[in-house]
């Protein structure tokens, strides 16, 4: 790293800070604090993070968060220096920051709330924390500092019988991060005492192997720490225990541990950076280090060690796992490692459809699909979520990550079964509509791979309203299923379906009202009885083909789409009045009509005086969480100094605002 562009980067900052610290009113260390929550959030390291600072004797705190999975309490406390370059923070420094974190803590549960005035920020951050306390599984400390620390890892210790783990983010990681051009920070795990290995011969430059067994309680515990980022790489997320291999592990972790090393296959990982100790011939004898680790085979061994120890209270201790490790040179990652995973994959089949999990494309649509609520159908008010699998086994993964009872039924409230969708019917829903049926009809993994052509020949611009239109498709996609159920379409169901939805899509010059189907979350009488005099024209042309033979291998003809494209049907009057003026094209599709209206943009018509009311009536009622308060209150603010509000915040606060009014909260008033 070049002091020079360490330089002008810490000069960068300050400068930014500065800047955003004057435009919002606020404190630079304030302004610093939410800039590197930006960045971790993005990176995925954190969410739901809030700033919030209290000071006391004995305690210093700059804001918190809970994560994502609800598993982690997290505490931040930043030290910021117009002047960075002109000292270090050292270790002593670094500890007593930390030591100072733990202080709240315990002063939280000992009830510093009840002398804390109900209309600061810091009253909600010492509920959050007091709440907080009695549900996750354990705490993280951060430091954030835009000055060099002079020791960056620190050992994990246990508050209260939850584990503690604590990071240092300084200006060189947050350089490192900022120039580095990954999304996550990279997974660095030190191996003490020295890990065994055995050290293949290789006669390429650009990968090397090893393999060593590790302990298994040491898979659990990354696990624990890192969850799915263990897994970026990976064609596919845990798939619980549904499966005989997972079952398998489970009876063996509990009844044979000592075994478990002969019965399971065990995990294929690849590195950036592995540090080695050498023998005396050379060679690699013992791992010390790992940078960048990726588990991209065994996702679910390693995940069920974790569940094991957390809630089955398993012994790990005997247990015992094989590794395969490769180190690959960072500038081949993106060639090799989806090979590997692609050809160590034996424990559960593993189709086609799971070795793009990472593509761009699906990353982004999981991204925003996770916080895009869908209005509620039923008039109960109760928001929900379409759950995009973009990687086999997330929601099982999702849901039991919920363990309580209680927890487990607010989840499949809000993420209902029906409402879950892979990438194998995405690719299903966005070819029907684009009159690709034939496609559609050749199977989810050979339509998926013509699909991921497309995409990439195109690349659409997936935002919010790009995702309310897949989640529109959906809907109008399992209508049209239904109704070919109701017209006796039987096993040849899902050909007729999406030939129907083809015909309609060309007969209505893909003028149907999409952003209309997704605030109803259904489709209209009018929509309803053109399907239902559509499906049957349709299924009798799909079902007799022109040139004999099988019917599922007709569909998958050029000629079928003809032969159906040609079938007398004209949109009815009553549906006719709600088409749009003008074709939902493929450019449309691809976000190329620049008039979206996203979530952004809707929270931004909102007044900043109605944001503000919504933080005074939820402080009275105590009726929104701390974090929805807090958000409507930042919405408020960005809205008065005229700032654009974030999308990811903008779809949280518009939920808020949503949970608010169905709780009660008038917005005219």
């Amino acid at each position: 790293m070049a002091e020079l562009d360490l330089a002008e980067f810490s000069r960068s900052l300050v400068a930014e800070t500065q800047t955003t610290a004057e435009a919002e009113g606020t404190t630079t260390p304030e302004a610093f604090t939410r800039r590197v929550f930006d960045d971790l959030e993005q990176a995925g390291v954190v969410s739901n993070t809030f700033t919030a600072y209290h000071k006391m004797h004995g305690h210093e705190v700059h804001g918190y968060g809970i994560g994502e999975s609800g598993e982690s309490l997290d505490l931040f406390v930043t030290d910021f220096q117009l002047e960075p370059l002109d000292s270090k923070l050292t270790k002593t420094q670094i500890v007593t920051s930390f030591k100072r974190l733990l202080v709240f803590v315990q002063r939280c549960r000992d009830g510093l709330q009840q002398h804390i005035d109900e209309s600061f920020d810091v009253y909600d951050m010492c509920a959050a924390v007091e709440k907080a306390f009695t549900e996750v599984q354990r705490i993280r400390l951060f430091l954030l500092s835009n000055r060099m620390c002079t020791a960056n890892e620190f050992p994990g210790s246990n508050f209260e019988g939850l584990p503690v783990t604590r990071e240092v983010w300084d200006l060189a990681r947050l350089h490192r991060h900022a120039t580095s051009g990954a999304l996550g920070e990279p997974i660095m795990v030190p191996f003490n005492p020295p890990l065994p290995c055995v050290s293949a011969p290789s006669s390429e430059e650009d990968h090397s192997v090893v393999l060593a067994v590790i302990p298994g309680e040491m898979l659990a515990e990354l696990y624990a720490e890192y969850g799915t980022r263990l897994l970026e790489l990976n064609v596919r997320s845990f798939l619980q225990t549904r499966g005989a291999v997972n079952r398998g592990i489970r009876e063996t972790l509990l009844n044979a541990p000592g075994r478990f090393l002969a019965y399971n296959n065990g995990i294929t990982a690849t590195a950036s950076q592995v540090e080695f100790l050498k023998g005396p011939d050379g060679e690699p004898s013992h791992i010390t280090g790992v940078h960048g680790l990726q588990i991209v085979n065994g996702g679910q061994t390693t995940a069920s060690l974790h569940y094991a120890m957390s809630r089955d209270r398993a012994d790990l201790s005997h247990v015992r796992v094989q590794m395969k490790l490769t180190e690959v040179a960072p500038q081949r990652l993106a060639e090799i490692v989806p090979k590997i995973s692609e050809y160590s994959n034996t424990q559960n089949r593993v189709t086609q459809v799971d070795f793009s999990s990472n593509h761009d494309y699906h990353v982004d649509v999981q991204r925003i699909t996770r916080s895009l609520w869908a209005p509620a159908a039923d008039g109960s008010g109760q928001e929900t979520h379409w759950f995009y699998e973009r990687a086999r086994g997330q929601y099982t993964d999702e849901f039991a990550k919920a363990r309580t009872p209680a927890r487990q039924r607010q989840f499949k409230m809000l993420n209902p079964t029906k409402q879950k969708f892979n990438k194998a019917d995405l690719a299903k829903f966005l070819h029907s509509w684009s009159q690709l049926p034939y496609l559609v009809s050749r199977g989810g993994q050979k339509n998926f791979v013509e699909f991921m052509i497309r995409v990439d020949k195109a690349p659409p611009r997936v935002d919010v309203q790009y995702c309310r239109w897949v989640i529109a498709m959906a809907i109008l996609f399992k209508a049209a299923d239904r109704i070919a159920n109701s017209h006796k379409a039987g096993s040849n169901k899902s050909i007729v379906t999406t030939y129907t939805l083809a015909r309609l899509s060309l007969a209505s010059d893909r003028r149907i009202d999409l952003d209309r189907i997704w605030r109803e979350q259904g489709i209209s009488p009018a929509l309803e009885t053109a399907l239902h005099d559509l499906s049957p024209r349709v299924m009798r042309t799909v079902l007799n083909p022109v040139e004999g033979g099988h019917v599922g291998e007709w569909a998958k003809k050029v000629a079928c789409w003809d032969a159906v494209s040609r079938v007398p049907w004209k949109v009815p009057p009553a549906l006719m009045l709600e088409l749009l003026d003008r074709p939902l094209d493929e450019a449309a599709l691809a976000g190329g009509t620049g008039d979206e209206e996203g979530a952004s943009e809707e929270a931004s018509l909102i007044p900043a005086d109605q944001w503000y009311a919504i933080d005074r009536w939820a402080k009275e009622t105590r009726n929104l969480e701390p974090w929805q308060r807090q958000m409507a209150q930042f919405i408020g603010r960005r809205l008065e100094l005229e700032q654009e509000i974030p999308e990811t915040q903008a779809v949280q606060a518009l939920h808020a605002r949503n949970e608010a009014i169905r709780l009660g909260f008038n917005p005219d008033r």
